[in-house]
């Protein structure tokens, strides 16, 4: 049977970090009847974007995370405990994460918290989750201060970051292409981080940036941006743009017959914003942490799974968002098991440094979940448009892999300074 427990130490701790102790003292009391009971399961709070501009990027994130949930329970559970979700829409929104966020535990009694994929959202809902000490899995965030300024020692992040992809792409995109760049950079935390991280590498590699364009969020009408583009004439366009705006830009880059000159790279290809995509949409070089064609072991049988879990689903293969929302349930509840309990510094200690066979990650290379800045550090990819395809959803050709520590993004581990286990609230879920 668990029981929620509060240390004196971790009362102390909080009462640091929070502003009011009656603030978490409200789920604890809560809890601690609820815990009472040997059937109690384990409750996930899914925070996945339901709208927005990353709404089918968080529909993707939802479905591996249940995936992952339900193949647990179909193995009994984890200790012996049935594992339960809640998900409730962030709406790409730094505000709601944070109400959800706080819903969740105080009202919800979720004992762990799993999702986002923009960056703001993603910091708002840690920032909360480590008042609590409830350990808050980001799976598809890839903004560099997730793991760096922003981290936390209750939160991990399962995605690559602008700076991964940036070190897997610039070097060889200079000496190929030139030295004269034009960044278009999305005007939010995820996009400025990417940029500064490219702009450092063109500085290390005798590179330059001729121009820079900030995007807004939400943009559908990218004709002023791209008019610069062909006014400045650089050898490469560096894009930083998300969502639905990438989708817009990729049209209207076509429709100018802009995609084969400049080279274009974008910091990373999800693949919700390209399915179904003309193929010559899918112009340039981009970054990604997996591929449902890798020709490794378990991955054709992972895409069958998923095929038998979701068949009315219009995207009949998964892709990075879907892997990283699976893999990141996965790896939590095997700490959970590893930990044999659910008591939360005992998790976090068996996430923190765990190794990752590349069999197990259907990667090429092995992963570690960095103890320092508690991001995952994994195989990273670059892929283009595949002009030869063996299907319908085989619409990357994935031209490298980069192991972690050629891509490893040193300057976030700098900037990384996680609270120590005595200023994290401590309990079981």
């Amino acid at each position: 049977m668990s029981k929620i427990q509060v240390s004196r130490r971790g009362l102390l701790g909080a009462a640091g970090a929070a502003s009011t102790v009656s603030l978490f003292a409200g789920p604890w009391k809560h809890n601690r009847v609820w815990a009472q009971g040997a059937a109690k399961p384990i409750r996930i709070g899914i925070t996945a974007d339901a709208s927005g501009m990353y709404a089918n990027s968080g529909a993707s994130d939802k479905r591996g995370m249940m995936m992952a949930i339900a193949e647990a329970n179909e193995r009994g559970g984890v200790l012996g405990r049935k594992v339960e979700f809640v998900h409730i829409d962030t709406e790409t929104t730094a505000a709601t994460g944070s109400r959800v966020a706080e819903r969740m535990i105080s009202r919800e009694q979720c004992g762990f918290l799993v999702g986002a994929v923009h960056s703001g959202v993603a910091n708002a809902i840690s920032q909360v989750a480590q008042k609590y000490g409830v350990i808050y899995i980001n799976t598809n965030s890839s903004s560099p201060t997730e793991a760096g300024q922003n981290c936390h020692r209750v939160k991990f992040v399962f995605d690559g970051n602008g700076t991964n992809f940036a070190k897997a792409a610039v070097k060889s995109a200079i000496e190929r292409f030139g030295p004269d760049w034009m960044l278009l950079t999305n005007d939010y935390v995820w996009g400025h981080d990417t940029a500064a991280a490219t702009k450092a590498l063109l500085k290390e590699y005798g590179g330059k940036v001729m121009d820079e364009v900030l995007i807004p969020q939400g943009t559908r009408d990218f004709t002023s941006a791209l008019l610069k583009v062909q006014q400045r004439k650089p050898g490469v366009v560096s894009a930083a743009i998300g969502g639905d705006d990438q989708k817009a830009m990729r049209q209207q880059v076509v429709q100018l017959k802009m995609g084969d000159k400049p080279a274009w790279i974008n910091s990373q290809q999800d693949w919700d914003d390209v399915y179904g995509l003309p193929i010559e949409n899918l112009f340039g070089v981009f970054g990604t942490t997996w591929y449902y064609r890798l020709d490794l072991p378990g991955v054709a049988d992972f895409v069958k799974r998923y095929q038998t879990m979701y068949p009315e689903t219009a995207m009949r293969s998964p892709g990075n968002l879907f892997y990283n929302g699976y893999m990141s349930i996965r790896e939590l509840l095997g700490a959970i098991e590893r930990a044999g309990t659910t008591n939360n510094i005992a998790v976090i200690k068996a996430l923190e440094g765990h190794k990752i066979s590349a069999r197990d990650r259907m990667q090429h290379f092995d992963a570690t979940i960095d103890a320092q800045t508690h991001q995952v550090q994994q195989t990273i990819y670059l892929a283009t448009a595949n002009k030869a395809p063996k299907e319908k959803d085989d619409i990357f050709d994935v031209l490298s892999q980069a192991k972690a520590e050629d891509v490893r993004d040193t300057d976030s581990a700098k900037l990384c300074k996680l609270e120590s286990y005595e200023q994290t609230p401590t309990f079981d879920a």
